[in-house]
């Protein structure tokens, strides 16, 4: 059930309501009892964090999910090209340090 928050006209006062979309909203104000409630447009209090958020976990097999925690800082959706399979060249050898001098 969501929880509306509701602001009377005549006083200020505001408080929150835990109740079904179905219920009406309250007609009277719990602190001066005056008929002047309206419900207030709010933000909701929770924050959808960390990496196990994606877009939709119902995708079709081809399609690719796009995880929600990444933001949109432009990371690309295709993964980094693997490394060539070339062996790496061996180190050169150190020269020889001058003796004598």
């Amino acid at each position: 059930m969501p929880i509306y928050e509701f602001q009377c006209q005549a006083c200020g006062h505001r408080f929150d309501r835990l109740q079904k979309m179905s219920d009406p909203d309250p007609e009277t104000c719990p602190s001066c009892g005056e008929p002047r409630v309206g419900r207030m447009l709010s933000a909701p209090q929770f924050r959808l964090a960390g990496g196990g958020w994606y877009e939709t976990d119902f995708k079709k097999d081809g399609d690719k999910k796009r995880n929600l925690a990444e933001g949109s800082s432009g990371a690309s959706s295709t993964p980094a090209a693997p490394a060539a399979a070339a062996p790496a060249p061996a180190p050169s050898p150190a020269p020889a340090a001058k003796s004598g001098d």
